[in-house]
């Protein structure tokens, strides 16, 4: 087996398993920048957090006038999207009474937060860190998380 075929296979046996980038404090400060300018865009002042993937913030932006109440909601968010590597809107679904996973959010020393906005940030099939946002309805928290979610490939090549 020549060279050529033998990075072939291996590159497809391997696909998305190897990820070089991580949740740098430059990425999540620039993440938050964009999810900043289109909570500006949509006339909120919210809190926004990053987390890598253990959950541990790397950076939490307090845009003014944001309620002071959303900063733990935001990180809980990230906790959240990392814990359990899904976003809090699914897992909201998830812990309704009479569903699979119902209690789950009095867990972990009540840091599981079962409010839409939380996003797992994935590289390929790689979790790299975590969006939360805080600050407007359930709403308008997922939407602005989901926003970010689909910007990171974009931020990381701007990087």
């Amino acid at each position: 087996m020549d060279k050529y075929n033998l990075e072939k296979i291996v590159k497809n046996l391997v696909g998305d398993a190897i990820v070089k980038e991580i949740m740098s404090l430059k990425l999540a400060v620039k993440l938050i920048e964009v999810v900043e300018q289109k909570a500006q865009e949509m006339g909120m002042r919210i809190v926004v957090a990053v987390s890598d993937a253990s959950g541990r913030p790397v950076a939490v932006h307090c845009m003014d006038g944001a309620y002071h109440g959303s900063f733990d909601v935001a990180l809980n968010k990230t906790y959240t999207a990392t814990a359990f590597q899904m976003s809090t809107k699914e897992l909201s679904r998830l812990c309704q009474p009479g569903q699979d996973l119902y209690g789950l959010q009095y867990s972990n020393d009540g840091r599981v937060m079962i409010l839409g906005g939380g996003e797992p940030l994935m590289v390929g099939n790689t979790m790299i860190g975590a969006l939360g946002v805080s600050g407007g309805t359930a709403v308008q928290d997922t939407e602005l998380a989901a926003y970010g979610k689909d910007m990171l490939k974009e931020v990381i090549t701007c990087l």
